[in-house]
């Protein structure tokens, strides 16, 4: 896009008309992970201070969506795929296989930039945690994080669900 623009630029500072040509001349990737798995990983990063998953749990689920942290806030309300028309959604634990058809898709040669992914055992290993962490957390826990998420879980297949019973 033909506009100077700072990193720090947001998207909304932009008029309509600027927004569009700006969108339209990039191709627009969208990388999404598990809400729950984002909450694990949050959890195990210490970026709170409670000193169980359900306690850290419960201070997501107080903070609300609008003054959640960046590291939890639905992807919905951080990325907008109802309004940007994303080019690409590269899910976590699938990196391999759709980043090397992004690159093929750019004309680069994929085997040789990608490095290394351990996608299937970051698969087991968020499932194994997942339901060991999620087994602490109480029925209306488990309610309320399903609705904080809904949004999220309606617009991407994520392959599980924890919260379900």
């Amino acid at each position: 896009y033909h506009r100077q623009h700072t990193k720090e630029t947001q998207l909304s500072k932009f008029n309509l008309t600027e927004t569009e040509a700006m969108l339209g001349s990039y191709i627009k990737v969208l990388f999404i992970r598990d809400p729950f798995q984002r909450l694990i990983a949050t959890f195990l990063q210490g970026m709170g201070s409670s000193p169980s998953f359900s306690s850290f749990v419960q201070d997501v689920l107080d903070s609300g969506t609008h003054n959640a942290s960046v590291a939890w806030k639905p992807h919905v309300s951080l990325c907008r795929p109802c309004l940007v028309q994303y080019d690409y959604v590269v899910m976590f634990g699938f990196h391999r296989e759709e980043l090397g058809h992004l690159l093929r898709r750019a004309g680069l040669p994929a085997g040789s930039i990608l490095p290394e992914f351990t996608d299937t055992q970051v698969q087991w290993t968020y499932r194994w945690l997942s339901e060991q962490m999620f087994s602490e957390l109480s029925v209306q826990q488990k309610k309320q994080l399903s609705r904080f998420y809904r949004w999220d879980l309606a617009a991407f297949s994520f392959s599980s669900n924890f919260l379900s019973d």
